[in-house]
Formats: C-alpha cells, structure tokens, sequence
C-alpha cells in the first residue's frame, strides 16, 4: 500500500433498508462474495453493519440486529483482514467482538458507559465518530460552527477514554456520514465541505482520521471525496474502493 493511500474498509450491510442496495447482504455466501470483490477492489478491511443509519432504515431490536450479522461475522472473519462491526448496540458489539470481528465502528459516537465497558474487554481500535444525537436515528442540526462542535464533542469523548484508559485506541471520525432526518442535500453539501475542508483542525487530538467516503456518483460527491483525499486520512469506509484508489492515483 502507498504512503498515499488510505486504508479502506469495504461496506458490507446485513440491513435490508441500506440506501446502497449493492452492498445489501443476508447470507454468509453473499457476505463472502461481497467481501472478495471488495477487496479486488482495493479494499483492506471489511466494515459490516446490522442496522441501518438513514430515515428509510427500520430501527429494530438488538437481538434482530444481531440475528442479522450472527453468521456473517465468522464467516468474514475467516479472510483473517480487519473486521469492523457497526452498531450502537452494546449487546451486539459484545457478541461480534467474541465471534471475530477486530475493530469498534461505535455508531454511538461512544458515549455510552456500556459500550466503554465493551471496550476495555477486547483489545481493538475504536472508531469514534462524531453525532449531534444519542445515535444516528436522533439527530440534531449542528446550528453553529461544526469545527467548533466537533471538537467539543471529542474533547468529552476523550476523556471519556481516558478514564477507561483508551485514548490511545482511538480514531476519530466526524461523523459525516450520518445526517439528521429530511436535511436538504444542498445544505448537507455545503455542511460537509466546511468539515472536509477543515480535518486538519481534527489532528490537534494527535490520533488518526477516519472518513465515511462520498459514494453516489455526482460532481459535488466527487468534489467531497477529491477535498477528503487531499487532507489524506488514515482511514476511510468505502463502498466502492476502485473509485477511491482512482482518485487517489490522480492526487498523487
């Protein structure tokens, strides 16, 4: 892998109301299969999610979102790459951790006790992203400066880890693939340009930079994505790594 490159996980969803239907799976064959191709396509991890985050998902109990990944996870695991699971759930990232996954995708923004405690039981990084609710079916609209917000909310999450003394498996993310219900795209645009345009203000933590990537094919996704690949995170969430490593080779 290239100094320049991030480290892409590829999407996979168990959730059968995910926007992107190409990254929809239910069986192990399909996870597998979908899990190859990705990282064919220059994917190195896998991040795989049992609920879905956008007004169109369902929110149902936890035991059915872990009925949702219970088989796929092992199965996954298998491919021995890093194995992401996205839940806000404690009681399903307990169990996916024990069954093979390798890397905490909080879709809390970890900011409850329960999913710290999780934590402190398997030794994983910790993708922390940023969220103006509880989870990210209860959003607000950020109504100030989002640097501004953002930092804020790493600032009380990080010490959050300190007392669990897990500063240092970190990574932070500013959330910007979750969203508030029925937010108009031109404000969403516009939102995520001032924060992609801005990631550097995130480096004052001193830990690493993930980014849920911009994947619908539009002129301004791909001017989001060309403005994120400049700033050159750590990591990035994918669903469709080739495009990602295209762009990359043009920045380069």
């Amino acid at each position: 892998m290239a100094l320049s490159e991030m480290f892409l996980y590829g999407v996979i969803n168990a959730s059968p109301d995910s926007l992107n239907t190409e990254s929809i799976v239910s069986t192990p064959e399909q996870a597998l299969a979908r899990a190859r191709h990705l990282l064919a396509d220059g994917a190195n991890g896998l991040d795989l999610g049992g609920q879905g985050s956008t007004d169109a998902a369902s929110v149902v109990p936890w035991e059915a979102e872990w009925e949702r990944i219970r088989e796929l996870v092992p199965a996954l695991a298998q491919l021995a790459v890093p194995l992401s699971v996205d839940t806000w759930r404690p009681e399903v990232l307990r169990r996916a951790l024990q069954s093979g996954a390798t890397v905490i995708n909080a879709a809390d923004g970890m900011q409850a006790d329960e999913m710290w405690q999780v934590a402190t039981e398997f030794d994983v990084p910790i993708v922390i992203p940023f969220l103006s609710g509880l989870n990210p079916r209860a959003l607000a609209m950020v109504r100030r400066d989002p640097i501004e917000v953002i930092l804020e909310f790493f600032e009380d999450r990080l010490r959050d880890a300190d007392r669990y003394g897990l500063r240092q498996r970190c990574i932070v993310d500013p959330g910007t693939g979750f969203a508030p219900s029925n937010w108009p795209w031109e404000e969403r645009y516009l939102y995520q340009k001032r924060v992609y345009s801005n990631l550097g203000a995130l480096r004052v933590f001193g830990l690493p930079l993930y980014i849920a990537l911009p994947w619908k094919e539009t002129d301004q996704h791909n001017e989001l994505l060309e403005i994120v690949i400049r700033n050159r995170p750590e990591f990035g969430r994918a669903h469709y790594p080739a495009k990602i490593r295209a762009f990359e080779g043009r920045a380069a």
